[in-house]
């Protein structure tokens, strides 16, 4: 008959299998769980403050005029209505093709701003040529120029080219972004050069290494340059009424003030527009989001 014999330091073979213990949760402090408990009421009341003003315009879009002429602080619609959105459903009202200049101005602008901004950042960041530094400067310096500085420059430019009153006019000259430049140049110098490197030994171009490693990479920026390039677009009001002269043409923010006239104003129609411009932004980010978590968890390189 033979013994099992363990090793010092081991269980005995024949020893029942011990059961895991679960370390006991840590209880909270009372100064813990009222800081925890102030924390969950500040973020409570951030939330109302943002939510609160969308559930009225919601609301209010689906009043008629007349009730939300007499009950403009009342939340609930009385009688509810769909007026407003069969308004601009059927036409009375341009909204409808305002909401698809604005939302392919904002888009075409974006993709230039990416396929520009990502291209000059890269140059920035990793070829080497004279005066670098300098118009990298000068690009920087713009940021801190008031936009509005540049309205009549840019409106004569686009004048002289013929562009008023198109879609040109409002994707062109927006297109040229510095701080999208700064932005990616920026995220590009974080990049490890290793890789680079390793591809160019291979026999890699910079347009190769440019279009198949760095772009990927930049995935996480290039999703958040174009949820802002789009916001920027999007809310734009100045612009669009400078160049954009035929009712039909404008964008949707100038186009929803014109339905506030000088004695009246179609409260349920203006509000029923502020919420079909909000879902293509909510769609963006959503999509935006979803994008940048899962480039972040796949595309992280150690440096």
């Amino acid at each position: 008959m033979t013994t099992v014999t363990s090793r010092p330091g081991e269980p005995a073979a024949d020893a029942p299998e011990q059961p895991r213990r679960i370390p006991a949760r840590r209880k909270q402090t009372p100064q813990q769980a009222l800081r925890k408990s102030v924390l969950y009421a500040a973020l409570i009341v951030l939330a109302l403050i943002v939510i609160l003003p969308l559930v009225w315009i919601l609301l209010t879009s689906f009043k008629t005029d007349g009730d939300a002429i007499r009950n403009p602080y009342s939340a609930l619609p009385n009688p509810f209505s769909f007026d407003a959105y069969a308004t601009i459903a059927n036409g009375q009202q341009p909204v409808f093709r305002w909401f698809l200049n604005s939302l392919g101005a904002a888009a075409l602008q974006s993709v230039i701003i990416l396929i520009t901004a990502s291209l000059a950042a890269y140059a920035l960041a990793r070829l080497e040529f004279a005066g670098k530094r300098i118009v990298f400067g000068l690009i920087v310096a713009t940021l801190l120029v008031p936009p509005v500085i540049f309205l009549i420059p840019n409106y004569l430019i686009v004048q002289n080219l013929g562009w008023l009153d198109s879609i040109w006019a409002i994707t062109i000259p927006g297109a040229a972004s510095a701080f999208g430049v700064f932005f990616l140049r920026q995220f590009f110098v974080g990049l490890p050069q290793e890789i680079e490197e390793a591809a160019r030994i291979d026999g890699a171009g910079d347009l190769r290494i440019f279009l198949q490693i760095v772009i990927p990479l930049a995935r996480p920026a290039l999703a958040t340059l174009a949820v802002l390039s789009f916001l920027a677009n999007w809310n734009d009001f100045l612009w669009p009424v400078y160049v954009l002269l035929s009712p039909e043409n404008l964008t949707l923010q100038p186009g929803l003030s014109q339905l506030q006239g000088a004695y009246s104003t179609h409260f349920a129609i203006v509000m029923a527009g502020a919420v079909v411009a909000s879902v293509p932004v909510l769609i963006l980010f959503f999509f935006a989001q979803k994008q940048i978590v899962e480039s972040v968890a796949t595309s992280g390189v150690k440096g």
